[in-house]
Parts: structure tokens; sequence; C-alpha cells
């Protein structure tokens, strides 16, 4: 029988990728993390609240490892971020050891109490930035 993090985690990922995630790419400014994925080579775009800090973009994955893009991130680090409209080329870092509630107190707050409220498992993850 699957325990209540599976279940949750099963009930937001369905809600995020078939109702919550295809409104939310479609908003101008939403920013967006495409990862390339890690069975079929595409470009899988995935909205995400984090915040850019000089030449890095900072996010809190609320399922850590079992996140599809973090899954595509450790298959290919290489990335791109929306941020405000515009495509910045990076590459992508997983923090295990980062305190991911701590690091939630600098992102937005709406987007932090989110993954707070769903998360079962934060991972930090750090873009560093090209361009």
């Amino acid at each position: 029988m699957p325990g209540r993090a599976d279940l949750k985690h099963r009930l937001v990922t369905r809600f995020q990728r078939y109702v919550a995630n295809p409104l939310n790419r479609r908003l101008p400014f939403q920013t967006l993390l495409e990862t390339t994925g890690r069975k079929s080579g595409q470009p899988r775009q995935t909205p995400v609240g984090g915040r850019r800090v000089g030449q890095s973009f900072w996010i809190v994955s609320e399922f850590g490892y079992k996140s599809q893009y973090v899954r595509n991130i450790q298959a290919d680090p290489e990335v791109r971020v929306r941020v405000a409209g515009r495509w910045h080329h990076g590459t992508a870092h997983l923090l295990p050891d980062d305190d991911a509630l701590t690091r939630l107190r600098a992102l937005p707050r709406f987007n932090s109490a989110a993954v707070r409220a769903f998360g079962t498992d934060l991972l930090t993850v750090r873009i560093d930035l090209r361009d």
C-alpha cells in the first residue's frame, strides 16, 4: 500500500501535469525551466518559481529526485531558463546539502508556500547562467 508521501506526490504531479503546467506555460512572463528529456531527447518545459541572484538562478524542487525535471537534469545538466520573458542558457547543479527550507525564504513567497505545502522531499537546484 502506498504511503502518504507517495499518494501526495501522485495527486500533485497529475494536477500539475494536466492542469497547472499547461496553463502556466502559456503565460508570457511565467518562469520556465527547459530540460532535455532523458528518454525522448526532446525539450521539456516546466513552470518553476525561483529567483535570479547574479549569474545564478535558484529553485527548490518539491519532490526532489522524483521530479521529472530533476531526473532530466541528472541525465543532462545543460538547461535553459526563461526569466521575465528572456531565455538564458545554463548548467544546473543539484544541491542535496543545501538547506532547502532556508533557501525557500529567499525565493518568491507564493511559490515557496506551495512548495512547502505540497512538497515531500525538497531539493535545491542552482543554475549557473552563461548569458
